[in-house]
């Protein structure tokens, strides 16, 4: 295969990435940025998302597609219904303190991952993708004369990856919405200002924390029913989302959701290029170091901005 067909495939596996990876950092981004809690069970919440996904698909009755939309409904919404009663039942516990919410989200990881090993067992499964056509690509190409488009490489890509790019892009549309465009996401955003002055409105902050811890852990649990699919449900699966999703967070700018959805992108498809071109290992090692140098030249992130 030719450079170019070959960039393209690495381009759109590592669309699709950036998909999964933008939703489940955003839902990162929502946690750190409201709360000022670092959540490190939300690897832990992914990896809950894929496995109910699993257990939802494979009971319910039907075509495929049917278990799969049971699954991107109930999934979601059961890991944020945890993520609220973790919130309500630890977190608010200990007043939100930074250090000691660290603490605790570990002891969460831990809990829903032994849990997960105990009731799903240590076994990768896949999870029936609703539909898996394949898609000729065409690729275009500078001949003597001018452009000409053919297929003379079979480049092909399933019509289930472009769903996840665009689904992804939805919800996504849909958070910046509710963020930015309705009551709720007004008090979110006041609450993320000034705790106190919003508790002097009025605004029940402990209300608003267990509402974004639960979002921020639906979102990770959508990203996991989405890719679930292509990469199978396992109990361990929690750790390289976790990692990317606070790298992504550093880069873009802590608090900014749409640099976290820049960020997403840059890694995701930096990501799926190298990979494909050199070796998994070494996209994470980019990765890190690109973390690492926005630390150093820019510590509030490529889109954040210094606070006064």
């Amino acid at each position: 295969m030719e450079f170019g067909p070959h960039l393209l495939l690495a381009i759109i596996e590592g669309s699709v990435g950036a998909a999964v990876l933008a939703l489940t950092a955003v839902g990162l981004a929502l946690v750190f940025g409201i709360m000022r809690v670092v959540n490190v069970a939300h690897g832990e919440f992914f990896m809950a998302g894929a496995v109910l996904a699993w257990v939802v698909a494979t009971a319910t009755p039907g075509p495929p597609w049917v278990g799969f939309v049971a699954a991107l409904i109930i999934a979601p919404v059961a890991v944020g219904l945890l993520a609220v009663i973790a919130d309500l039942t630890i977190l608010k516990r200990l007043d939100y303190d930074p250090e000691r919410t660290i603490v605790a989200t570990i002891g969460l990881l831990y809990i829903i991952q032994q849990t997960a090993l105990l009731t799903y067992g240590p076994d990768a499964r896949p999870v029936e993708p609703p539909f898996n056509d394949r898609l000729a690509l065409p690729w275009v190409e500078w001949v003597e004369g001018g452009l000409q488009l053919y297929w003379p490489w079979g480049l092909s890509v399933t019509t289930y990856k472009l769903f996840v790019i665009a689904a992804a892009a939805v919800v996504l549309l849909i958070v910046w919405g509710i963020m930015s465009k309705t009551r709720a996401g007004l008090i979110m955003r006041a609450t993320q200002l000034d705790r106190d002055m919003a508790t002097a409105f009025g605004i029940r902050v402990e209300r608003v924390y267990a509402g974004v811890f639960g979002l921020g852990a639906g979102l990770a649990a959508m990203g996991a029913v989405l890719i679930v699919p292509i990469a199978q449900a396992h109990y361990l699966m929690g750790g390289d989302p976790l990692l990317l999703s606070f790298i992504v967070v550093i880069i873009g700018g802590l608090g900014s959701l749409g640099g976290t959805v820049a960020a997403a992108l840059l890694i995701g498809l930096g990501d799926g290029i190298v990979s494909v071109f050199f070796s998994p290992t070494l996209a994470k090692i980019l990765a890190t170091l690109l973390v690492a140098l926005v630390l150093v030249f820019r510590p509030q992130g490529l889109f954040g901005t210094h606070k006064r």
